[in-house]
């Protein structure tokens, strides 16, 4: 390798695999057996100039060189190998006396007879020049030492010997030659501390490690020059022996079971480090530790007085009255004398309070109550006192005791103002009350006489101005009504300061609480009066409200107190506030004025007038644009009413002349005058013509929209039933039994068919009631809901309706007779307005 080229002034060069080794001129030899694998093998070689501080590298790899592939014979031939020349490994002892020039070995080879060296050395000096230490002699091959070597700078070497010829040729490979410098116990092992410093909690048991001291030795390690044993010479002070050292490892471990603070804070130890394993003939070192104890919480805090005495005025607030201090032994401003007072007897009403001063650690005794000199005139206190931190005892010591002490507080006589009892006083006044109404007395007493005499009383202005207090007496009175409700109340109370003056001008205050009790002043009425009944009869919910609180509003009584209107209207329970109005039975339709009396839980009565509109309508709504019908049955129609009569009245007219027309006389019977149908119109919901009827006693009826019905006639009398339900007639309603038409209108059963005609009221109470719930049924749908128009199809029938058959009767002979279209009710004047629209 071409080292000048790189660094011209190398003053050392190193390699960095010890396998191989670099000679000055740039040679590189193995100083062991080296394989090579596939795999490069790289070193590098460092070229250093220590005057000028400058360092270069060269990386050198070696590659496996390849062989050229022979054939080689069967037979392997033998070849005859040179031995090569090669002394054992060289011993020098460190620090020889010599003398010197000291032979150290003899290298010799059977072919050369000139030896030159160049050597190495490993060590903490080898950046240190070693030349001039060895020399070989060039004829003979011996090696010696100029000087005596120290091992812990070069603890061997290593000797590259090459062997010459006189012309200068190499027949043998260089040799590494290896000097081992001896080591002597040369070096005393030292501390790597000037001084240990440990601690250990106090009250430590034994065996607890408190630290561990360490030596080094400069001697070759793993030798009985660097095998070293500790111990402790002395202990300062000179008590029990407390601590151990373990001799091989420096560790240094609680002995002594008890380790007081409060006695010794504080240990020195001398200890010393010897080699040869602790032999007597070894080098040793002595170190110091210090080893400090730590204090805890192993002592109580005691009193230094068990009693105390101390005087303070009465009704004096927040100063302070004494202080007291305590001892405590452990060490001072730490958690475990660190002092906590507390008042545990004589405080039961929180006059007095103790607190701690951190810089002294003195308890603070304050009056945070005013003290009163008539009630007790001295008080006597027990504290007592415990630590910051909590008690760690000693082992085998006895539990701590709490110290305490007792103080006496003797309370002085101070001229003070009167007193209230009680400060605060509540009255309760019922709502309403008269004015002047004595509510109560609030006194006030002397504290030194404990009476009330010479004490005057005052409201001081600006207040609540509904109550006054007689100066005097002290008695309480109203002056004016007193009312929850104004907005000077809150939540229905006030409070009102009073004054209390003695004869020496001593002025004392207390407050009443004024506390207003709901009264029963307002009447409970219904919120809403004006309501619509429709056909279904829908009950009403009436709803009442009490400005009133309990027990003065809810639960309320509903009455109706007109006879008459009891017994046509019925009111059923809903809850405490609200009832259903529903009418009795079949009451006619009309504007109805209820007198209802609600009666509060006080037993206050409110009147009040719901006013009914009982009106024949689907919806509320209907009711506003037609004629209603009063209670009396007089009807009322409108302009569209009478046109849709006179129109009906034309068009029956006009069939009546068609029939008549068709029929020509005697080819048939007119049975339509004889069955008196037209005085009303009879429903049918069949659509067809109904089938042919032989018998002439039987007269078919109209097809409408309802379940069919039949008149049976028999020979002058003639019987008309409507089927629904149980199949009732005009005139079992009427309560006549199963009569004939014509016998009910005469008496005597003879028909007289000018006159056989029914009472509009007789017609109206069989008719409305069964009338209305067929119509009501035919608006609903299958789900019971209403239908949005109120005529149904007649194209298609469907499932037939839920109504049973509705008819109507008459005992009209006369065709011509028209005078019933003023009396039709409100279904027919519906049909008529429908007929007239379109």
């Amino acid at each position: 390798v071409d080292l000048k080229e790189c660094l011209q002034s190398a003053e050392f060069i190193s390699s960095s695999n010890e396998n191989f080794k670099i000679l000055e001129d740039g040679s590189v030899y193995t100083t062991s057996a080296v394989s090579l694998s596939a795999e490069k093998k790289t070193f590098t070689i460092l070229l250093k100039d220590i005057q000028e501080h400058v360092q270069k590298k060269i990386h050198v790899s070696l590659v496996e060189e390849e062989k050229k592939k022979t054939r080689h014979a069967r037979d392997t031939v033998l070849k005859r190998t040179k031995r090569r020349w090669g002394p054992i490994p060289s011993v020098m002892i460190e620090n020889s006396l010599g003398p010197f020039p000291l032979q150290i070995q003899q290298v010799q080879s059977d072919t050369a007879q000139n030896y030159t060296i160049y050597y190495s050395a490993s060590g903490p000096g080898i950046d240190q020049d070693p030349k001039g230490l060895f020399y070989i002699e060039r004829e003979t091959g011996n090696i010696f030492a100029t000087r005596a070597v120290d091992r812990e700078q070069y603890p061997s070497f290593q000797i590259i010997c090459f062997a010459t010829t006189p012309d200068g040729y190499s027949p043998e490979v260089p040799l590494v030659h290896t000097i081992r410098i001896e080591d002597d116990n040369d070096n005393a092992p030292y501390f790597t501390q000037d001084l240990f410093e440990f601690s250990v909690p106090e009250n430590s048991k034994p065996g607890v490690v408190v630290g561990k001291v360490t030596a080094e030795d400069r001697d070759e390690p793993y030798t009985l020059h660097t095998t070293l044993k500790y111990r402790i010479v002395s202990q300062n002070p000179p008590v029990t022996p407390a601590f151990s050292l373990h001799g091989d490892t420096g560790v240094i471990a609680v002995l002594l079971p008890q380790l007081d603070r409060e006695l010794v804070s504080s240990y020195t130890l001398l200890v010393e480090v010897r080699d040869m394993a602790g032999q007597p003939f070894g080098l040793c070192t002595t170190g110091t530790a210090v080893i400090r104890i730590e204090d805890t919480n192993d002592n109580a805090p005691c009193f230094k007085q068990t009693q105390y005495e101390t005087r303070v005025e009465e009704n004096r607030v927040n100063v302070e009255i004494l202080r007291v201090s305590v001892v405590d032994l452990d060490e001072p401003g730490s958690p475990g004398s660190g002092a906590v007072y507390e008042i545990i007897r004589g405080n039961d009403d929180r006059s007095f309070e103790i607190t701690t001063d951190k810089n002294t650690n003195e308890g603070i005794l304050c009056v945070v109550k005013g003290l009163d000199y008539e009630s007790a005139k001295q008080r006597i206190l027990v504290i007592a006192v415990n630590n910051e931190a909590p008690y760690m005892l000693a082992p085998h010591s006895q539990q701590l005791s709490q110290s305490t002490s007792s103080v006496t507080v003797h309370v002085l006589d101070v001229d003070e103002g009167p007193v209230f009892k009680p400060c605060h006083l509540r009255l309760d006044v019922k709502e309403c009350e008269e004015v002047g109404t004595s509510i109560g007395k609030y006194l006030a007493e002397d504290p030194e006489t404990g009476n009330s005499e010479g004490i005057c009383y005052r409201i001081p202005p600006g207040q609540c101005n509904w109550i006054s207090i007689d100066e005097k007496s002290g008695e309480v009175r109203t002056i004016k009504v007193l009312d929850r409700d104004l907005g000077e109340m809150r939540q229905g109370q006030c409070n009102i300061t009073v004054l209390a003056i003695d004869r020496n001008g001593k002025t004392g205050t207390g407050t009443i609480q004024v506390v207003i009790q709901p009264g029963n002043k307002n009447y409970p009425r219904i919120t809403k009066t004006d309501y619509i009944m429709c056909r279904d009869r829908k009950p009403i919910c009436l709803t009442a409200q009490d400005g009133d609180e309990s027990p003065y509003s809810t639960p309320f009584v509903y009455r109706i107190t007109d006879r008459s209107l009891a017994s046509m209207w019925k009111i059923t329970r809903h809850n405490d506030n609200s009832v259903y109005l529903s009418p009795k039975g079949d009451t006619p339709f009309g504007i109805y004025t209820i007198p209802v009396s609600v009666i509060d839980n006080g037993g206050k009565v409110g009147e009040n007038l719901v006013k009914v509109n009982l009106c024949d309508c689907v919806t509320p709504s209907e009711c506003d644009s037609r004629p209603r019908s009063d209670p009396n049955g007089n009807v009322t129609l409108g302009v569209w009413a009478i046109l849709a009569m006179i129109l009906g009245s034309l068009l029956l007219l006009l069939i009546l002349i068609t029939i008549c027309g068709c029929c020509g006389s005697g080819v048939m019977h007119r049975h339509v005058t004889d069955d008196c149908a037209n005085h009303n119109l009879i429903i049918s919901n069949t659509e067809a013509p109904g089938e042919e009827v032989m018998d002439h006693n039987v007269i078919p009826l109209q097809n409408t929209n309802d379940q069919g019905g039949y008149g049976i006639k028999t020979g002058d009398q003639q019987t008309f039933e409507m089927v629904k339900g149980r199949g009732h007639t005009l005139e079992s309603v009427k309560g006549g039994g199963h009569q004939t038409l014509g016998s009910v209108k005469e008496g005597g059963g003879q028909p007289m068919m000018d006159t056989c005609r029914y009472s509009y009221s007789e017609w109206h109470n069989f008719t409305h009631p069964r009338l209305g719930e067929k119509v009501h049924l035919c608006r609903q749908d299958e789900e019971q809901k209403h239908s949005e128009d109120y005529l149904l199809s007649y194209n298609y029938e469907g499932k037939g309706s839920l109504a049973g058959s509705v008819g109507c009767c008459s005992d009209q002979h006369e065709e011509e007779a028209l005078d019933f279209l003023d009396q039709l009710e409100p279904k027919f004047r519906t049909l008529a307005e429908t007929c007239v629209k379109r």
